[in-house]
């Protein structure tokens, strides 16, 4: 079956207010660029987002904040964005701020389809608030439930017309796990090559979780903080 759409806008079709996104990337790597510039376009508004982190300020999902196209942000870390952390403090942005793990672990579990687990990670702090504590072989746990999105977007090395995936280097982090875990997956890819071009071994996201892919345009692949050695 041959999922190619033209481009980023034609990825986002059915795209609504106030509906659940998920989008891969740790940091800036492996960032879905075009599809965040697509509903930068769209003015679609209210979303709730689910992602490591929010960007930086000028770039990533940091460029839907600015718009406050955002109402809610289900992440891990907001370290890198100030204008994250000043609606934050303002109280103008909803926020659940989740441990690395358990967020990844979430995710997964809602492409697996569980629909709750026991954790130990966030016992005894405020992450622990309103949730049910079971102890198990004498340690304390927190049921946790999935998470699942209206839209995930993904972005992959290569794909093919197929929908199957291979991620490169740290790109691979939460992107195979999203790509499972919502109604509709869209997959911007640097590389988009024949069904059957790809060696089925290397490949990390089978093609049947993927309903749109694109080949992107234009990667920045920025770096957050960018060190270099004294001339």
């Amino acid at each position: 079956m041959n999922k190619v759409v033209a481009n980023a806008e034609a990825a986002i079709e059915g795209l609504q207010d106030n509906m659940t996104l998920m989008l891969g990337g740790f940091g800036l790597c492996g960032i879905p660029e075009n599809s965040i510039q697509a509903i930068l376009k769209s003015g679609k508004k209210g979303f709730t987002c689910i992602s490591n982190n929010a960007g930086v300020d000028d770039f990533g999902l940091g460029l839907l904040l600015k718009t406050r196209q955002i109402k809610k942000m289900i992440s891990s870390y907001v370290g890198e964005n100030a204008e994250f952390e000043r609606q934050l403090l303002a109280g103008e942005l909803e926020v659940e701020l989740i441990p690395q793990g358990t967020l990844a672990e979430r995710i997964r579990a809602g492409g697996a389809g569980i629909p709750a687990f026991y954790t130990p990670a966030g016992v005894g702090t405020e992450v622990a608030r309103g949730k049910e504590i079971r102890e198990f072989n004498g340690k304390l746990y927190l049921l946790e439930e999935w998470l699942r999105a209206d839209f995930a977007f993904v972005k992959a090395w290569k794909g093919d017309t197929a929908g199957n995936l291979i991620y490169r280097g740290t790109a691979r982090n939460f992107n195979p796990m999203m790509a499972t875990a919502a109604t509709i997956t869209v997959a911007e890819v640097e590389e988009l090559v024949p069904a059957g071009t790809l060696d089925p071994n290397q490949i990390h996201t089978p093609g049947i979780y993927v309903k749109r892919i694109f080949q992107g345009q234009h990667y920045e692949k920025r770096i957050e903080q960018r060190t270099v050695r004294k001339a």
